[in-house]
Order: structure tokens, then C-alpha cells, then sequence
């Protein structure tokens, strides 16, 4: 692991974990909500990681800087996509993020144009102006969303109706907004997500 300082203009930081082999492939994970908790030690977040080096694809986690009701923090998952892609580092980007991370994820995704985007209980809206449904509209990369049949904590079914209707991928899991005891199983579908877009597709970037 490797400690990571994002650049930005705000105090954000994450922790590097390589590929078991050499890759050109790595996904950036946003956390949930920080004023609930929500930080890069997520269980969530490190058991995705661990199943994405395990497939050769590294996975950088980050904390999100000083609360900013949602804009700050959606800054910071577009600096950390553009580390990632920076200074040769990356060929191949994936964005992943949990509960707030997820509407985060979409809204940054269609201005840094990851390769893939993967979303774990997104809702649809954390703002009027930040609006995680009309973003989905706008992307034109692979999307996996999964959700929680009996998550009763955001309003994540416009996105999963929304993703069906484009085609996006879509897994339903029998568990609550925190997906307790299936930590392992969103772990290997987004890993198995991953290693789809990342490692088996050429890169759209030029690779």
C-alpha cells in the first residue's frame, strides 16, 4: 500500500493498493457519506479492492476533503480520476463508489471519462444541481449498478430503472442499505465488472 496525496486545492487523501501483478488498469473508490462515517476504510470499499488486485487491477481508495455539501466532494473524485490517468500512471480507469460515493461517481464520471463506471446503492439526487440520474443519461461507458432489494436509505430506484431502460448491467441483491453479509459478493461482482471493461477491452485512450 502506498499513501496517496491527491492533487486539487483540497486536502485529500488515499491509499494505494497494487495489483498483484504489473497493470496498466486501476479503479478509483469513492466512499460514502463522510458525515455519517464514511471514509476510505469502508468495509465496502476494501473488500472491492481486495478482489481487484486479485484480478490484477490496482485500486486506489481516497477520504474526501473538508465537507462542501456535496460539490467539494465531487471535485475530489474527479482529481483522484485525473491522478489516476496522470503522469502515465494508468492506461485504463474504472470509478466505483458506494451510497453517496455512487451519485458522486456518476456525476464526476462525464467529465473525466473514466473507462468503466460501477455504482453500489446510488441515489438519484443529492441536490438540485446534483442531479446522480441526469448524469447516468449523459454516460456512454460500461455501467454496472447494484443495489440492495430492501435498502429503504436512498432513492436508488429511478438509476436502477434508468439503467435497465439504457441496458447498463444491473445486479439486485437480497440485503438492506448496508449489505451486511455480502460484502464478498458485491466484491466479486464488481471485480468481475472490472476485469471485463479494463483488462479485456482495449482502452479508449489510445492504448
Amino acid at each position: 500500500m502506498t499513501d496517496v496525496l491527491i492533487p486539487g486545492g483540497r486536502d485529500v487523501r488515499g491509499t494505494l493498493e497494487d495489483a498483484d501483478d504489473e497493470t496498466d488498469a486501476i479503479v478509483v473508490a469513492a466512499p460514502p457519506h463522510p458525515q455519517h462515517g464514511g471514509s476510505r476504510s469502508d468495509g465496502r470499499l476494501t473488500a472491492v479492492a481486495e478482489a481487484l488486485t486479485e484480478r490484477g487491477i490496482a485500486c486506489m481508495r481516497f477520504d474526501y476533503g473538508p465537507w462542501d455539501e456535496g460539490y467539494g466532494e465531487r471535485e475530489d473524485v474527479r482529481n483522484a480520476v485525473r491522478w489516476a490517468r496522470g503522469d502515465d500512471r494508468f492506461d485504463r480507469v474504472g470509478l466505483f463508489g458506494y451510497s453517496f460515493g455512487a451519485s458522486l461517481a456518476l456525476l464526476a464520471a462525464g467529465d473525466v471519462d473514466p473507462d468503466a463506471v460501477a455504482v453500489l446503492a446510488p441515489t438519484a439526487r443529492l441536490a438540485d444541481d446534483l442531479d446522480a440520474l441526469a448524469a447516468l443519461e449523459g454516460l456512454a461507458v460500461p455501467v454496472h449498478v447494484l443495489y440492495g432489494e430492501r435498502d429503504t436509505t436512498v432513492d436508488w430506484e429511478p438509476i436502477v430503472d434508468r439503467a435497465r431502460e439504457r441496458g447498463d448491467e444491473v445486479t439486485d441483491l437480497s440485503a438492506d442499505h448496508f449489505f451486511v453479509g455480502n460484502h464478498d459478493t458485491v466484491a466479486d461482482d464488481v471485480g468481475a465488472f472490472f476485469e471485463r471493461t479494463l483488462l479485456e477491452y482495449p482502452s479508449r485512450h489510445g492504448d
